[in-house]
């Protein structure tokens, strides 16, 4: 199978549990909730994405033959010799592309793999670390994994709508617009009222990095 990848950087998780963490994202192209580009947002079923996920012109973007030409090209971007290697799949959705394939060949190079996926697809391979994050008016297939990731205020979802689902951790994520400051005051009055759910800030982009 070959990958059409938007982009691939060495850089810290900015939130959720590993918040702080190095890690290469490697972002997908293509989403499952948006069937159109930038000049089509009316149509995407989810409004608030802040990602260029489109083609494959990003930063060690392009379309990668198979699974091992494109662990080579994530595998570079790690400091050399280090025992710590950490690849995190996001998009767009990571679930149309990442495979059973893939996700051996980073093992058996010693990386350790994390997806950040909206829950539409269910997961039926070896993921070290899975995060869903729900988008309201979709069905989520992905009803296990270690973080859920809730971004908040979002439409009329209620956070107590997903505290049976079978996840170790739950995070509340501010929607990040122009009352951004309104939206961290909901997710921190939120969480100290109901303390299953922590607060998780998107630190990389008050520090600046990508």
């Amino acid at each position: 199978m070959s990958y059409s990848v938007k982009e691939i950087y060495y850089t810290l998780q900015g939130e959720g549990h590993h918040s702080g963490r190095s890690s290469v994202f490697l972002r997908f192209s293509g989403c499952n909730l948006w069937s159109g580009r930038e000049e089509d947002r009316s149509k995407a079923i989810c409004q608030f994405c802040d990602t260029d996920f489109w083609g494959v012109d990003g930063e060690n973007g392009g379309k990668f033959k198979d699974a091992q030409a494109l662990v080579d090209h994530v595998d570079k971007l790690f400091p050399q010799d280090s025992q710590y290697k950490y690849v995190v799949c996001t998009g767009g959705e990571p679930m149309l592309q990442l495979d059973k394939s893939l996700v051996e060949a980073f093992h058996q190079r010693g990386i350790e793999v994390g997806i950040e996926t909206n829950g539409t697809i269910a997961i039926d391979i070896d993921i070290d670390w899975i995060c869903v994050s729900p988008k309201e008016n979709t069905v989520i297939e992905q009803r296990k994994g270690n973080e859920l990731k809730l971004v908040y205020p979002q439409g009329n979802m209620d956070p107590s709508d997903w505290e049976d689902l079978d996840f170790d951790y739950f995070l509340l994520s501010p929607m990040d617009n122009v009352d951004q400051a309104a939206n961290i005051k909901a997710c921190m009055e939120y969480c100290m009222a109901h303390p299953k759910w922590r607060l998780s800030l998107q630190t990389h982009k008050i520090l600046d990095i990508k």
